[in-house]
């Protein structure tokens, strides 16, 4: 089993650290093949990023999403450059319906959680709509376990943040739930 999800947004958003904390969620607490990749505009903050995660059961003998299972949207800008690199009828997008407001038509998975409102206004730090982001993905798709985030997140995050990021990890999974259980 090969799953592939790329995440987008704008640099300052924790793209790159969510993929990483897949990555080691997936390959370090639940054993499985893991590659990750990155890219970034040339401003550290505000400009394009994106990051590539891809976990197997098998050895994964290309490193780069050939068909994403997955498309995460943290902007606007993300969303439309992206949309266009994945198969809508099949992949599921989620996108933080906080900052994306415009989606394409003919997208059968879609995943809409205000991301941002929810790190805001229930957390109190807009800085972690990434974690939330990564308890959502963790509920809608299964591609990791919440036990596995929880642990990568302990390990991954400085510890001075660690309550605040489990606690976004935590909304992100309950919403995603909700979700989940909708669709079901």
């Amino acid at each position: 089993m090969r799953k592939e999800a790329r995440l987008a947004g704008f640099g300052g958003q924790g793209v790159i650290l969510s993929a990483l904390i897949l990555s080691v969620a997936a390959g370090i607490h639940e054993g499985k093949e893991v590659a990750q990749s990155q890219s970034y505009g040339p401003e550290s903050r505000g400009g394009a990023c994106k990051a590539e995660v891809v976990i197997s059961d098998e050895v994964i003998d290309y490193i780069k999403p050939m068909d994403p299972d997955l498309l995460v949207a943290l902007s606007q800008p993300a969303l439309d450059r992206y949309i266009g690199e994945i198969d809508v009828r099949r992949a599921a997008v989620m996108v933080d319906s906080s900052l994306v407001t415009k989606i394409p038509e003919g997208v059968a998975k879609l995943y809409q959680i205000p991301l941002t409102d929810i790190a805001e206004f229930r957390l109190g730090k807009k800085i972690v709509a990434n974690m939330v982001m990564l308890g959502a993905l963790a509920a809608v798709t299964g591609m990791v376990s919440y036990e596995a985030l929880v642990a990568a997140v302990k390990e991954t995050v400085p510890p001075k943040t660690v309550e605040l990021n489990l606690a976004a990890v935590k909304e992100g999974y309950q919403e995603g739930m909700k979700l989940a259980a909708e669709r079901a």
